[in-house]
């Protein structure tokens, strides 16, 4: 894990836009991503209830966190989007994404579900606001372990969602895979 760090550490510190960061930083990622030694015991620990965040590294001056996502069988998050630019890689098991846009739609506003994505493990995946609104979900049988990286201190922050959305989504898939 902490040439993990270094390696994102040098990737953020170019001090780059949010987008070109997110793809360094996933570019770093990647090559860590499946070694059982990555993650302590603790951080592999998932909760019955619901997807379990571990933070694993929150860097000195906010700039960046680490962050273990621990999701038993169907487990998902809601309908959400980020307060920084993201990276997830899956460690372990996979994860399905339903990834959507806002539109306006009268006086209101509504989703437009745009592409559905299952990523194996091994897979990592960068964006940066705004356009990051998805879904991510556990279809495997198995637990799922991802590893996330944040343009954030989630530490502080406690989350890395900006914003849930309770909006009508359609057309596609409403809960399906990520």
């Amino acid at each position: 894990m902490q040439q993990l760090i270094a390696d994102i550490r040098a990737a953020v510190g170019r001090g780059l836009d949010p987008d070109t960061t997110a793809r360094l930083v996933a570019d770093r990622l990647a090559p860590h991503l499946g070694p059982d030694d990555l993650l302590t015991p603790e951080q592999r620990l998932g909760d019955p209830d619901r997807y379990r965040q571990h933070l694993v590294h929150a860097e000195a001056d906010g700039s960046f966190s680490v962050v273990a996502l621990v999701w038993l069988p169907g487990q998902q998050t809601p309908i959400h989007d980020h307060v920084a630019w993201c990276v997830a890689g899956v460690h372990r098991g996979q994860e399905s994404e339903l990834r959507y846009r806002l539109v306006p739609d009268g006086p209101v506003a509504r989703l437009e579900f745009t592409e559905a994505a299952v990523s194996p493990q091994g897979s990592v995946a960068a964006f940066a606001p705004p356009g990051d609104i998805h879904l991510v979900r556990n279809p495997g049988p198995g637990t799922a372990l991802s590893i996330h990286v944040y343009g954030a201190d989630i530490s502080r922050l406690t989350t890395s969602i900006r914003r849930t959305y309770h909006l009508p989504a359609g057309p596609g898939p409403a809960t399906g895979g990520r």
